[in-house]
């Protein structure tokens, strides 16, 4: 039995994906099947910044979206794109539903600061909004369905838009880029900003449809307060924002392969402007050829 728990706490520790479907400790408990699982990465980097390359600090999300660098070598210990991560799962099934809770929080290992675990810095510290040691909730929900015809979601997890390119980003085991730039924030960038939006972790209620061999379909409405509002007036929603997606995976003989499509759109106010109807899509696709 301990030897069992070792081995197990070693494949949670070593594991390079904070999925849910991917198990840790198995802990079966009544009818409840409980799920303790994550990982920890870390990476040490040494950068130099392009300055023909540099962009405008205003590309918010992009590695390079830092001003001033001018060639410099920067030096970091820091999380990779996917953060470390501890993660608690809950599974059963009762009265021909299944039902599922999950509940994560995402530490970094970067800490910038003199004391070195983010009392002179991070969110509301000497260094607010750095955000370096601050224990990030990513994912607070429960879902309930079947197989038949499909699950519904209710609570906080990664946005319905834009999610499957960075799901898909092959950086996300690794660093990604903006190692070294962006040592002080909880993980790097992959191509966040330069190759796709960041899909975020948003309240949200959502019905995603059965696999029909291959095809899935997911909608939702998400929490209005989750624009990116600068202050507590400057961006007001006045309805819930919509989020949708659609994924076709296939495999024919040695490839594997994954389309998608998926779309936004938000009602936005701001104190003094006019209200604004904001779009947004994404078309992408992935193949794996199988040795």
């Amino acid at each position: 039995m301990n030897k069992n728990i070792k081995l197990a706490v070693a494949g949670a520790v070593l594991a390079l994906s904070a999925s849910a479907a991917n198990a840790g400790i198995i802990i079966p408990a009544g009818e409840w099947t409980l799920d303790v699982n994550g990982n920890v990465n870390a990476f040490v980097n040494s950068t130099n910044v392009d300055p023909s390359r540099q962009k405008s600090a205003t590309a918010t999300g992009s590695a390079l979206a830092i001003s001033g660098l001018n060639g410099t070598s920067v030096k970091s210990i820091q999380t990779g794109l996917l953060p470390a991560w501890l993660g608690f799962t809950g599974k059963t099934r009762q009265n021909d539903l299944d039902v599922e809770f999950t509940i994560s929080m995402q530490p970094g290992v970067s800490s910038n600061d003199v004391t070195g675990d983010g009392a002179t810095a991070g969110a509301g510290g000497a260094v607010a909004g750095t955000n370096n040691t601050t224990f990030l909730n990513r994912q607070t929900y429960l879902s309930f369905g079947d197989k038949s015809w499909g699950s519904i979601k209710l609570g906080k997890d990664l946005g319905i838009y834009a999610s499957d390119a960075i799901l898909n980003d092959m950086t996300l085991l690794g660093v990604g880029s903006g190692a070294g730039l962006n040592s002080t924030i909880n993980s790097t960038n992959g191509g966040i900003g330069s190759g796709y939006q960041y899909a975020a972790w948003k309240a949200q209620a959502a019905y995603t449809t059965p696999n029909f061999s291959g095809f899935q379909a997911t909608v939702g409405i998400t929490n209005p307060n989750q624009l990116g509002a600068t202050g507590a007036s400057s961006t007001l929603q006045t309805s819930y924002g919509l989020e949708g997606k659609a994924s076709y995976t296939f495999a024919v003989n040695d490839v594997n392969g994954k389309v998608w499509v998926s779309g936004a759109s938000y009602d936005a106010s701001g104190t003094g402007y006019n209200s604004e109807q904001l779009w947004a899509a994404d078309i992408g696709a992935t193949l794996m050829l199988l040795a």
